[in-house]
């Protein structure tokens, strides 16, 4: 078993563990995940199982994009991911800087949170991003209106609508869309 990277505690929340995806034990899991409705925005709709693990063990190749397991009280509830702003597409629509940190992050279905329950999850993910790094960027899907306001309501400043190019490479296809930028400087 991978160990945890990251772990904090939060009174009256629980505690949150951050680790490493191991593509072939969590793909399964993270398969039933990213083919429900709600997760259209991920872009993994319509995967298989290989698929997935094939997807998650070519970024665990990567010394610049990391997939993560999140949990709460060694409970899995979220898929994390992050990645060096300069080595990826997003650096084609806005200047990144020394520091920056992108993240995408997955709630896991079927969780049925009390209010504040996501955000306090994802204060512990910005802790765990912000510990090397001085600023966040991240790319919701211009029409996921609920990412963006969670963003908003975590401090996040918007920035730009802009429209990420097609990656197509032999390892990854990754098709255009059309994010809504937003940054939190630590």
């Amino acid at each position: 078993m991978t160990t945890a990277v990251y772990v904090q505690n939060i009174e009256g929340f629980g505690t949150v563990t951050v680790r490493p995806v191991e593509p072939e034990r969590d793909a399964p899991l993270l398969h039933g995940w990213v083919n429900e409705e709600r997760a259209r925005f991920w872009g993994m709709a319509g995967t298989t199982v290989e698929q997935v693990r094939d997807i998650y063990a070519h970024l665990d190749s990567l010394t610049t994009h990391h997939g993560f397991l999140v949990s709460l009280d060694d409970e899995p509830v979220a898929l994390f991911q992050t990645y060096d702003p300069g080595a990826d597409r997003v650096s084609e629509c806005y200047e990144a800087l020394p520091g920056d940190i992108g993240v995408h992050l997955l709630v896991a279905p079927g969780t049925a949170p009390q209010p504040g329950w996501t955000g306090r999850l994802l204060s512990a993910l910005i802790a765990f991003s912000l510990r090397d790094h001085t600023r966040v960027v991240v790319d919701p899907d211009a029409a996921n209106e609920k990412a963006i306001a969670r963003m908003v309501r975590a401090g996040f400043e918007l920035g730009p609508e802009v429209v990420l190019p097609e990656v197509d490479l032999p390892e990854v296809f990754i098709p255009e869309k059309k994010a809504r930028l937003a940054f939190l400087t630590r």
